[in-house]
């Protein structure tokens, strides 16, 4: 999958120019943490609650509340962002931005195409994406075996399953230390007792059973 089919386009961003009272108007507003920066279409840096936390005034300061919304609102963007951001490409796929926040401990990307932003992809994103490609919470059946990590076994486990005729709507596999992978298979049945009989005659091992109604 591709963090274009998962970004949200035309996100709130904010110029270098405006304030730090503007852009916590539009966090509160919108309920975000973080906006783009953005100045004639371009992305020049990305500002955070925190970095507006870490150049607010503190609340043992001795300005008065006029003195600090003064303050709030003369104080730029471009003073406070992060300059020069981690960005990606829409046309990436989602792994390859969750390496890169996971990697430089960021939890959002701006999306970036021509040196034009046109979206963002939050870590949140990355796991309703995971949970989607996973299928956990669609109906039916998923069996996780424990296998020999080797050659043919994924196509001789499928085999299994189509014999019955079963329509197997998500693999994943994930392999150990010691030789051993498990694999985790998605059927769109609830009553997969046979097929389940099967795997364990061939002689693998059903380490454990979810079912969603």
């Amino acid at each position: 999958m591709f963090v274009k089919n998962k970004m949200t386009a035309n996100p709130f961003t904010i110029s270098p120019e405006q304030s730090i009272s503007d852009a916590k108007e539009i966090m509160e507003q919108h309920s975000v943490r973080r906006l783009p920066v953005v100045k004639d279409g371009k992305l020049v840096g990305v500002v955070s609650r925190e970095d507006i936390n870490r150049s607010s005034p503190s609340i043992a300061t001795s300005l008065s509340m006029n003195e600090i919304t003064y303050l709030l609102a003369k104080t730029k963007i471009k003073k406070i962002m992060a300059k020069n951001p981690i960005v990606i490409s829409p046309d990436a796929l989602l792994e390859e931005a969750a390496i890169l926040m996971r990697d430089n401990s960021v939890s959002f990307l701006p999306v970036v195409r021509d040196n034009k932003l046109v979206g963002i992809i939050t870590e949140s994103d990355i796991f309703d994406s995971f949970i989607e490609l996973l299928g956990v919470r669609e109906k039916g059946t998923r069996l996780t075996i424990e296998v020999d990590d080797e050659p043919g076994i994924m196509s001789h486990l499928t085999g299994i399953v189509g014999v019955y005729g079963a329509n197997i709507t998500h693999v994943a596999v994930y392999r150990g230390t010691s030789g051993k992978s498990a694999v985790v298979i998605g059927i769109n049945s609830l009553n997969t007792s046979a097929i389940e009989q099967s795997i364990e005659e061939h002689g693998y091992k059903i380490i454990y059973k979810l079912q969603n109604k």
